[in-house]
């Protein structure tokens, strides 16, 4: 697609299918890209004032987007969110947005079924040949939809798998006129997760989870089978304590660590045949020896006020081999009986050239407990 996934790239950070090389100085740097690279996107308003930390954070209805595994640990016995991101405001673009919906249903007081869908609207594209002739317009768009079940093994420890379906159409037919037909790319993976609760009777404690999210087959925009591309397979590790000062205030500290199972695209030609070959499991394992490569740290901070009121702080650190993304985040939430409003902004980075294209960007989310629990637990938390 070339000059056409060039322009995407620029427009909705869609990393392209093929490689990018970026230089500092005289060190090449090699960055690692997947299709479908909105699931790497934060997909909802809490964890997104928390620098983008939700591995191991109470659990709520978006628990599903960050560790299924929290999903039995809810107070609640059914939950609904919704959550809406204009994405990459900063570049002046209105119709480039990430929307998710997610719940649960708790089966009884150690199952729990949930659910969730991902909608990325990459808006309006201008398809130009390389001597800037006009090809059309197109509307790219990916999606994914997932169900899944968790379950407690023990008071403190569950566990949790999701099935997911993933759709990314960024062109169709032959719209560079180069006697390539294009279509939509579709794979499924299956995310696994584990969960430890160790909050006390008070909800103070410490709580920490591990999943290994997107582990599917590999994606191809054509019908060539040498041109697939790895999806964003990721490996989470997480850690939250939270601190009870009295009935009406605690605050929790989670830290986040991700690291991308997908290998870097080899510089030398020989390397690069190999790796168009190389099978998604393959790939998993050989992304470790690109260590620490392609990952990122999150650690935010949240405070809440009578289980009503919360104010979220957070700061979001990549590898340039990840994309070199850096910034600090703000929320606030607000719970009312069953509803549940939230928002998070990413504040301005950066200067001229360099500013963060992510620099103002809000997230806003919805949730909405439905049927709460009359188990008196405290330690599963609101958002």
């Amino acid at each position: 697609m070339k000059r056409a996934l060039k322009l995407i790239v620029t427009v909705a950070t869609v990393l392209s299918v093929s490689y990018v090389n970026a230089q500092t100085g005289t060190a090449p740097i090699n960055v690692t890209t997947t299709a479908v690279p909105f699931l790497r996107i934060s997909p909802e308003a809490r964890a997104g004032g928390m620098g983008e930390t939700g591995i191991a954070t109470a659990p709520e209805a978006n628990a599903n987007f960050w560790n299924l595994a929290k999903t039995p640990f809810n107070e609640s016995k059914t939950g609904i969110a919704l959550n809406y991101t204009p994405w990459l405001k900063k570049l002046g673009l209105n119709d480039v947005y990430l929307a998710t919906l997610g719940g649960y249903h708790k089966l009884d007081e150690n199952q729990a079924l949930t659910f969730s869908m991902r909608y990325f609207n990459l808006g309006n594209i201008q398809f130009v040949n390389e001597n800037q002739q006009e090809l059309g317009s197109y509307r790219p768009r990916e999606f994914c939809f997932d169900a899944g079940y968790s379950r407690k093994l023990s008071e403190k420890f569950g566990l949790g798998l999701a099935l997911r379906y993933i759709n990314s159409k960024l062109a169709s037919g032959d719209v560079l006129g180069n006697g390539t037909n294009y279509k939509a790319a579709s794979t499924f993976a299956a995310d696994l997760s584990a969960y430890y609760n160790g909050l006390n009777e008070n909800g103070e404690g410490f709580t920490a989870g591990l999943v290994f999210s997107n582990m599917g087959g590999k994606v191809s925009y054509t019908s060539d089978a040498n041109k697939k591309d790895f999806i964003p397979a990721n490996m989470g590790i997480g850690g939250a304590y939270t601190k009870v000062f009295d009935e009406a205030n605690k605050m929790t500290f989670a830290l986040d660590y991700n690291k991308l199972l997908v290998p870097s695209f080899p510089l030398d030609s020989a390397g690069r045949e190999d790796y168009k070959t190389t099978t998604s499991m393959a790939g998993w394992g050989k992304s470790f020896s690109d260590w620490p490569g392609a990952s990122n740290i999150s650690a935010g901070i949240e405070y809440s006020y009578m289980n009503q009121f919360f104010v979220r702080t957070g700061y979001f650190w990549e590898t340039k081999e990840a994309g070199d993304r850096k910034y600090f985040t703000v929320g606030a939430g607000l719970k009312y009986n069953v509803f549940g409003l939230n928002f998070s902004y990413i504040i301005p980075s950066g200067s001229g050239v360099n500013q963060n294209p992510l620099s103002n960007t809000l997230r806003f989310g919805l949730t909405f407990d439905l049927d709460p629990a009359t188990n008196g637990s405290e330690n599963a938390g609101t958002e």
